[in-house]
């Protein structure tokens, strides 16, 4: 679950991490009051779920109650577009409005905790070339990223701050203040449960201190249920709301760019390689949608509900392997999904697995026109040639 930058820094300040002091505003005189209170210059910054909102317009800089009025006029209800948005961009809901730091003599620095999955651990990483896609980083000097690995057990250490605060070059005020920003940095990655714990750009100020400028919290899905409190930040308006739709049911989905085949799998593992065989047949997938291992006739409605409504859709690929959700339950739901709802678009099907057979005969004898496929490969062929493709 993303958060707003608002909120996040929120979170980070009551983990002892030191922000700007702001606060959030959902309407121009609220922005107005917020100004008033946290003084000149004020920085104005629209959020939505996404980064380089300042290139997209998204940040700017006030000397005064009219100018705060102007801006929040300007952003509250724009349309903005950054490179993270796509070309649709995000609407502008609700503003940050923060105290302006004295950037004279300042360094701009990258520090975030996130999971190596590779290693199975927390990884803290940081640069001394903050503000700036970390990614551009990576691809142009991967040595100025340098990483710490944190044993759960353990926990973070002194001595690794102490590491990545001499590895980016600080040393005097600025070094002696890196043990405790980081530390509580790690503190609120723990404790919030979080995916992803971003601050860039870090500002180290021509005094040493640390502040985190910008703030970016991204929470473990799996985890809410321990942070019922957490649960009541997330913005649905910041959804796709085919996934919203998609969440409450309990299912998986994600909608993908220019694709034509509507996929339903069972598995993570396999919805990958069914989006991956799909374009090894010379189509293109278009969404991830997995119904999970145990889905029922009423979330296989749902499934196609959402599937259905992608107008890019021109064909729809089941592809299930039947271990607790049994391949007759799948044909099932399948077959009163197609005459619930309408259904006008060719289905393939590709099952596998517990009661095959059954599930088999149970399409045959619907009287409907299900195209079934024996293996993956087929399966997609026959997906890609209906959808008016060649395969």
């Amino acid at each position: 679950m993303k958060l707003h930058e608002h909120q996040a820094k929120g979170l980070l300040a009551a983990q002892g991490v030191p922000v700007p002091q702001g606060r959030a505003a959902f309407s121009v005189d609220e922005a107005v009051a917020a100004a008033r209170a946290v003084g000149f210059p004020a920085v104005v910054k629209a959020q939505i779920h996404a980064g380089g909102r300042g290139k997209g317009g998204g940040v700017k800089l006030a000397r005064s109650l009219d100018e705060v009025e102007s801006l929040a006029r300007a952003m509250l209800g724009m349309r903005l577009v950054t490179h993270q948005t796509g070309p649709e961009g995000r609407i502008v809901r609700r503003l940050l409005v923060e105290q302006g730091m004295d950037m004279e003599g300042a360094r701009e620095m990258y520090l975030a905790v996130l999971i190596d999955r590779q290693v199975g651990r927390p990884v803290v990483m940081g640069s001394s070339r903050g503000g700036v896609d970390i990614e551009e980083v990576a691809a142009k000097d991967p040595a100025a990223i340098v990483r710490t690995h944190v044993d759960p057990a353990a926990g973070f250490q002194p001595f690794q701050a102490r590491k990545l605060a001499l590895a980016l070059g600080l040393s005097g005020q600025s070094f002696g203040k890196a043990v405790p920003f980081i530390s509580s940095v790690y503190k609120a990655f723990v404790s919030y449960d979080a995916a992803l714990v971003e601050i860039n750009p870090l500002l180290v100020t021509r005094g040493g201190d640390w502040v985190a400028l910008d703030a970016k919290v991204d929470l473990d899905d799996n985890a809410l249920r321990r942070h019922p409190d957490l649960v009541l930040l997330r913005d649905l308006t910041e959804e796709s709301p085919l996934e919203v739709e998609a969440g409450k049911h309990d299912l998986n989905y994600i909608k993908l760019e220019g694709g034509t085949i509507g996929c339903m799998v069972n598995g993570a593992g396999l919805a990958m390689a069914t989006m991956d065989i799909i374009k090894l047949a010379g189509g293109s997938p278009a969404n991830f949608l997995d119904v999970g291992g145990g889905a029922n006739a009423d979330q296989i409605r749902a499934a196609f509900r959402i599937l259905l409504a992608d107008k890019d859709v021109k064909v729809v690929l089941i592809n299930i392997f039947g271990g607790i959700l049994r391949c007759d339950v799948l044909a099932e739901g399948v077959i009163a999904a197609v005459k619930e709802l309408d259904v006008r678009v060719p289905v393939v099907v590709r099952m596998k697995g517990n009661n095959e057979d059954l599930g088999r005969s149970m399409l045959a004898e619907s009287g409907l026109d299900f195209r079934t496929g024996e293996g993956m490969a087929e399966a997609a062929q026959l997906a890609v040639a209906a959808g008016g493709g060649q395969a």
